[in-house]
């Protein structure tokens, strides 16, 4: 949560932090393990604080952001299996979605997250091409999105800025599309850059 006057300069982290990750992602590495760090530790620590207190939610979200981004630069290797995991998860999410109407069974997800952690820490390179470039598609779309006023983030009634960024836009079915299309030249930029990196 942010006051809803932060929402342009926090979209505006995110569609950098995003275009990063997804062309320049396994270069920048832990760069990107940081960004992702300080979002994800911002979220959590700014929504620990009430919507009145707009000073608090500020500090927090600053605190919360350094400490996830330290967290997850030092857990390096712990951050490649996170990537893996994720990437598995939101696979498996994709495919049940696309089967049943609700949402796929816990166990289903956790058995899937280990297995993707396990792939991910076997082809460490792909894994990390692939995680950030689509990561960082997403992330730069939510952020797009919410810059030009759409749902990415829901302006509460108390003028507070909830970001949901796995929250899909409704009635934007071209979304997922272009996430896929932006995902995919993100991973060939990659591994073109990463190829010539090699000779």
């Amino acid at each position: 949560m942010l006051p809803s006057g932060y929402e342009l300069p926090a979209a505006i982290v995110l569609i950098l932090g995003g275009a990063l990750a997804c062309f320049a992602g396994y270069r920048l590495f832990r760069v990107v393990l940081g960004i992702y760090g300080f979002i994800l530790g911002a979220m959590l620590a700014s929504s620990v604080v009430g919507v009145s207190n707009t000073i608090g939610m500020i500090v927090a979200a600053i605190a919360g952001g350094l400490i996830g981004a330290v967290v997850l630069i030092f857990a390096y290797f712990v951050g490649i299996a996170l990537v893996g995991a994720g990437l598995a998860a939101l696979l498996a999410h994709v495919i049940w979605g696309q089967v049943a109407a609700a949402d796929p069974p816990p166990l289903l997800i956790v058995l899937v997250s280990v297995v993707g952690a396990i792939g991910a820490m076997l082809l460490q390179r792909y894994v990390i091409i692939v995680g950030t470039a689509f990561g960082g598609a997403w992330t730069l779309l939510v952020g797009a999105l919410a810059a030009y006023g759409l749902r990415a983030g829901v302006p509460a009634s108390s003028g507070v800025w909830i970001l949901y960024p796995l929250t899909p836009v409704e009635g934007q079915g071209w979304l997922q599309i272009v996430w896929i299309a932006l995902g995919l030249v993100g991973m060939i930029v990659q591994l073109a850059l990463t190829a010539g990196r090699k000779r």
